[in-house]
């Protein structure tokens, strides 16, 4: 809109430049007069620019979503075609929108947990502790080692029932029933321990600065060996029914191929980059969370397409229960789950009531029967929060969708000055292009699958 001009809505005051033609706002946009002035209708016609190109005898442009099911309500995409190849593709994100970034700006460093697991929903644990270590890490503190070991098992116990989620609603889009009825099978299984060890299903909120927000219950030994027991006798249910399956390997083989040297152009990481035979896993290269006192292996192939994505993913699922079982032996090992300092302590160290929500009237007396110093200091933990020196950092974890970075920076105070974050799914995104032009619009739904993407993470 130019400067010349403008109408004031409020009082109803034509601003137009002398010597304009008040009537030659055609050009920009619709105007109507109304009691409060002029008002002008500025529509999104600039997808009707992007797309004349597209405007041949011989193809096409169809909508693929926002309501398309292989797009899960909240991704659009543009396709041209030719027949059925794909000749041109472009991604239209937006459609869930959190705002999460800016929230946290609003809130207390402890707060901002609850705003962050909601980004990727699948993952909820990673996003958590991404943006703890980048807490942590401005506040120069090292977590207990007892608190890093039960980070380290709640993600990849979420590692497992991420990657679950992907081939139930990858196979539920290639038409593959079974698929979709097994992966939320065994994903339930995960959703249950968690919900056991952390008091919620999903958007746990227990990952906090400086540690975990309780230890793990007493028989929790028990329930994860019985986790692992049922994943080690099921997963191998997954090659028989889809690995050696001629139809699903027909469908994947072959499809989406995107090389290392795009993946690296593009800053594609996670499994898409592992399948083209890079072996760059944040876990590996910059371990974080005692991820370099456990052995397990880095999957990798040198296909390229949906079926070494497939592939990837099934043996990474392996390999989390290899770190569980690794975890599990160290358990027993006492310690504290908090750091010690009781300026940041809180609310680690509650005591919660039977219903399992507010603090257990035991908790009460004792802070009130301490001292007015002691109740003061807690109220203002509590509604204040506690502050971090002033500073700026990163802090990257290797999520099940590739490099989850976290960009945190604090200006002293009680709440975040800004964060930003590096979210695999929105930077993997834009290799959908590179894999579908030139393919047939079926395949267009299993590359779009061979991504993961989840769209909360996408548009936070």
């Amino acid at each position: 809109m130019t400067t010349d001009r403008l109408s004031d809505v409020t009082t109803g005051t034509d601003t137009t430049a002398p010597g304009a033609d008040s009537t030659d706002n055609v050009d920009y946009a619709e105007s109507r007069e109304t009691t409060e002035g002029r008002v002008y209708h500025v529509s999104g016609g600039d997808w009707d620019d992007v797309l004349s190109d597209a405007d041949h005898d011989e193809r096409m442009v169809i909508n693929m979503g926002p309501q398309h099911p292989s797009t899960h309500g909240v991704l659009r995409l543009v396709l041209e075609l030719e027949g059925e190849t794909v000749t041109q593709l472009r991604s239209v994100i937006g459609y869930l929108h959190t705002g999460i970034e800016k929230n946290t700006e609003y809130r207390t460093w402890t707060q901002g947990v609850t705003f962050v697991t909601r980004m990727d929903y699948l993952s909820p644990l990673f996003n958590e502790l991404g943006y703890c270590l980048a807490v942590e890490k401005l506040l120069r503190v090292e977590v207990p080692k007892r608190a890093q070991l039960i980070r380290v098992l709640l993600c990849e116990i979420n590692r497992i029932g991420s990657h679950l989620v992907y081939i139930a609603t990858g196979g539920m889009e290639l038409g593959a029933t079974t698929a979709m009825t097994l992966g939320f099978r065994e994903r339930e299984e995960v959703l249950h321990l968690l919900e056991y060890l952390t008091g919620l299903r999903m958007n746990h909120a227990f990952i906090r600065p400086g540690g975990v927000a309780q230890d793990l219950p007493t028989d929790a030994h028990a329930k994860i060996s019985e986790f692992v027991k049922v994943m080690d006798k099921r997963l191998p249910l997954y090659d028989k029914l889809f690995t050696g399956q001629p139809i699903w390997r027909n469908r994947l083989k072959g499809v989406g191929y995107l090389p290392v040297d795009a993946c690296l152009a593009l800053g594609v990481t996670g499994p898409v980059l592992r399948s083209a035979g890079l072996p760059w896993d944040l876990r590996k290269v910059e371990p974080y969370s005692s991820y370099d006192e456990f052995e397990f292996d880095i999957p990798t192939s040198t296909e390229a397409d949906c079926w070494a994505r497939y592939l990837c993913r099934v043996e990474e699922m392996h390999q989390s229960l290899r770190i569980i079982k690794q975890v599990l032996k160290r358990l027993d090992e006492p310690g504290p789950v908090m750091v010690e300092d009781k300026k940041i302590a809180w609310p680690a160290q509650l005591s919660i009531s039977s219903d399992g929500m507010g603090n257990s009237l035991e908790h009460v007396r004792k802070i009130m029967g301490q001292s007015m110093e002691s109740l003061i200091h807690h109220f203002k933990l509590v509604t204040e929060g506690f502050k971090v020196p002033p500073g700026q950092v990163y802090a990257p974890v290797e999520s099940p969708r590739g490099e989850l970075g976290f960009h945190v920076v604090s200006d002293g105070g009680t709440r975040p000055w800004r964060v930003h974050v590096r979210e695999p799914s929105f930077v993997n995104l834009q290799s959908m292009p590179a894999m579908s032009e030139g393919g047939l619009v079926a395949d267009v739904i299993a590359a779009v699958a061979s991504i993961d993407p989840v769209m909360g993470g996408v548009d936070r």
